[in-house]
């Protein structure tokens, strides 16, 4: 659509009037935190010139040739003035192509003063003029609206398609530069868009809805035998607690593994879309389905790709990616002490910071952390069937590369069991998932916000409510086993997602002898 603007020359009667200033929101990102950005304009007599200043990126310079084309190909006579377009704060670097729509508006209505006040606008801009996305718009707003920074927006309408899940902001969708003028002539900003609905199993917990799938890619039902590890894969579900399995070659880790997605708890909107946020991040689009992300980086992968960083501009890593879901490392004491150590930080605070000399970032990374390694280098040592060839110090310089209080932030450990020709499948992913949901239930209609094995200390406190017989058992484990602080509040989460699993209100005898089961052996 395109839509005549009379000529930006400024009439004889009114050149000696002061320059104009016209104002439009944007924003740009600072890691996955967006900071609003006020665009503005000025039209002053002199030689004719085009600047952007305000730390503008060079993909926000070269927007300086896409908006002189868009507006000519619109009818629009760029007008012989000194054009100047200032994006404040002035101490903050700005960058992406979403910036091209509100300078280009600015240019085209300079002959009116308006301010728009709270009106966000982002797009990219075609030669022709059409408006175009670009995957930093769902991160941006998302981050606007978590900061109730912004209730409405000029978007593009190719991005209606994912912006529309976020909802409490009105979203106004233009194809091009021509009906964008438009509409801020008229100041007629209305929502032409209509709320998304998520096509999944919804779940009504007091106020709040949660989502899941009942899909099973690949089903615990394929795994024979393994009983102990399964009634563990369930607890760390149910809870979202830390897992770690160790045994032979190909006893069934990795297959655990990559069953435990398909059977974590419901999602509610806030995680779908932090999710996505951090996908988008990453260069891909979600599909928002109600499934929790699993990241699965292979050993050799470098700090960096891990965490997050670059040398310019930080990049979102597998770290911040496991978001809301599970992070998997295959071959544990195979990745480097510096990765390991470095894991401690996001497995106590939820968080990864990344320091560069521009900047210092922080993510998201509140995931369900699940580990597998062999007993020893060669993977025979606690097999009854075939011959360890590792010596006693390749043995203990193997087990060594993890340090105690690493290992101290994992809730669950299990040593699996050797493969028998008598195993059999006992159990489904459907029944699992079902006993999940059940336990979900049970912690919300609690009042938890956060599931047992993210629980704070306070919570714990709070919610892990111990009878009188399970309070001597944990007291006798206490001095048996020289429990820290951490093990003592991992033991009492972990004894609070089987006592939902069974459907008790307090945590009893069997619930609290069961949890200290699962600690490591020294």
């Amino acid at each position: 659509m395109n839509a005549k603007v009379d000529s930006g020359t400024i009439p004889p009667d009114e050149e000696k009037r002061e320059a104009i200033v016209n104002r439009l929101l944007c924003a740009t990102l600072e890691g996955v935190q967006a900071k609003a950005i006020e665009v503005e304009a000025t039209f002053t007599k002199g030689l004719p010139g085009f600047a952007v200043v305000g730390l503008a990126s060079s993909d926000i310079q070269e927007a300086r040739e896409r908006v002189k084309s868009a507006l000519l190909t619109n009818d629009f006579v760029f007008p012989p003035l000194k054009v100047t377009i200032n994006l404040s704060p002035s101490d903050i670097k700005k960058n992406g192509t979403h910036f091209d729509l509100p300078i280009a508006l600015l240019i085209a209505l300079n002959k009116g003063a308006f301010d728009e006040e709270g009106l966000f606008v982002f797009g990219e801009l075609g030669l022709d003029g059409r408006v175009k996305t670009s995957s930093m718009l769902f991160p941006l707003i998302l981050s606007l609206k978590e900061q109730r920074m912004i209730k409405r927006a000029i978007v593009p309408r190719e991005a209606i398609g994912y912006l529309s899940h976020i909802s409490g902001v009105e979203f106004i969708a233009v194809e091009s530069l021509g009906e964008a003028i438009t509409l801020v002539q008229s100041g007629a900003f209305r929502s032409n868009t209509e709320s998304f609905s998520y096509d999944a199993e919804r779940l009504e917990i007091g106020e709040g809805s949660y989502f899941y799938e009942k899909e099973y890619e690949s089903d615990f039902a394929d795994i024979k035998g393994q009983k102990v590890a399964k009634r563990a894969s369930l607890i760390a579900a149910a809870g979202m607690h830390n897992f770690m399995m160790e045994g032979s070659p190909g006893c069934g880790k990795s297959m655990i593994a990559k069953r435990l997605r398909d059977i974590l708890p419901p999602v509610y909107e806030e995680e779908i879309l932090s999710i996505a946020k951090h996908q988008f991040l990453d260069g891909v689009t979600p599909d928002f389905s109600a499934h929790r992300p699993i990241r699965a980086p292979h050993h050799t992968a470098t700090t960096a790709s891990i965490f997050g960083g670059g040398s310019q501009q930080a990049r979102i890593g597998e770290v911040a990616l496991a978001h809301k879901g599970i992070l998997f490392f295959d071959e544990l004491p195979h990745f480097s002490k510096n990765i390991l150590e470095a894991l401690r930080e996001p497995l106590q605070d939820k968080k990864v910071h990344i320091a560069r000399v521009n900047a210092k970032i922080e993510y998201e990374a509140d995931f369900m952390f699940v580990a597998a390694m062999n007993p020893c280098p060669c993977g025979n040592l606690l097999s009854k069937t075939k011959t360890c060839r590792c010596s006693e110090m390749e043995i203990k310089r193997y087990q060594n590369r993890l340090s105690d209080p690493f290992l101290d932030r994992i809730d669950l450990f299990v040593v699996m069991q050797e493969v028998s020709s008598t195993d059999k499948s006992d159990v489904s992913s459907r029944v699992m998932h079902d006993a999940v949901i059940e336990a979900f239930k049970r912690q919300k209609e609690r009042g938890q916000g956060r599931l047992n094995g993210k629980l704070t200390e306070e919570e714990v406190e709070k919610y892990c409510i111990l009878e009188p017989e399970a309070t001597k058992i944990l007291e006798s484990g206490i001095q048996r086993f020289a429990l820290s602080h951490r093990s003592i509040a991992s033991i009492k989460k972990i004894a609070r997602t089987i006592a939902d699993l069974c459907g008790n209100t307090k945590i009893g005898k069997k619930d609290i002898l069961e949890a200290l089961s699962y600690r490591k052996r020294k």
